[in-house]
């Protein structure tokens, strides 16, 4: 218990899904959370009041990760309100489109690209900056998706925006370490959260799509907290530029009955 004690973490949507897991199990461990959100604001205020329970300090912000200034905004009054941001989860995005590279409209790329890669880009970026000089034992963990490797039809614009995910967190490992700036991505599979709404309302779909991971369930969101916090505290100081999958082996089953 307190791996993060008085530690400050700002998590891009954290008012539901994987960010909300992450953010209750950061307050366990003893950080203080800020809670980003899209539009559902009442999720948001849900979440605070849950991590309020942990006696941390907490706050929530309306924040687009695909709008430049929203994010400058966001992060600079979470910073001056906190005093200091020490770990940086960027896991807000959006779903593949589920439409052919043949149909698929610039805007629809485009808001794939801008919220997922541009995303991640423009928050840690901002992160940094704020940082400046004082880089040293900072945590940036990026929420990706096994989909920075492994690619389905139909996805062209999420499959790119991962795969651009992956490549861009080794990048900014590299330019970091020696100023003591861990960063790590996290790749889940199938997780039981809105991005997959239709799994979560309908076992049948749901069981369907089990059928093709080796440990036969999905993954619970909560799930990923311990691995959160892992990469968030000092036991992974020797752990950068790397990828985490969660997805109970769907990965490496895709070559499987062919």
């Amino acid at each position: 218990m307190n791996k993060l004690k008085d530690k400050v973490a700002l998590i891009t949507g954290s008012d539901s899904g994987i960010g909300r897991a992450i953010a209750e199990a950061f307050a366990k461990e003893g950080a203080h959370v800020i809670i980003t959100y899209h539009s559902d604001k009442e999720s948001a205020q849900k979440a605070e009041k849950r991590l309020k329970k942990e006696n941390i300090k907490t706050a929530v912000y309306q924040l687009d990760v695909s709008d430049e200034d929203s994010v400058h905004n966001v992060f600079s009054s979470a910073y001056k309100h906190f005093g200091k941001i020490d770990i940086l989860v960027s896991n807000a995005g959006v779903n593949g489109s589920n439409i052919p590279v043949m149909e698929m409209e610039t805007a629809t790329f485009d808001k794939c690209i801008k919220t997922n890669l541009y995303g991640a880009f423009y928050c840690c970026r901002q992160f940094i900056q704020l940082r400046k000089n004082k880089l040293a034992g900072a945590k940036i963990i990026i929420v990706s998706s096994i989909h920075e490797e492994v690619c389905n039809p139909g996805n062209a614009d999420y499959n790119a925006s991962k795969g651009g995910v992956k490549n861009f967190s080794k990048s900014l490992a590299l330019e970091l370490a020696a100023r003591g700036v861990c960063v790590n991505n996290i790749a889940p599979g199938m997780i039981l959260t809105p991005m997959n709404q239709e799994a979560v309302n309908s076992e049948k779909i749901r069981k369907d799509k089990e059928k093709h991971i080796p440990l036969k369930r999905a993954g619970k969101p909560e799930e990923l907290g311990p691995l959160a916090v892992y990469l968030a505290s000092g036991d992974s100081d020797y752990v950068t530029g790397t990828t985490f999958t969660i997805d109970g082996g769907l990965s490496i089953n895709l070559g499987q009955g062919a």
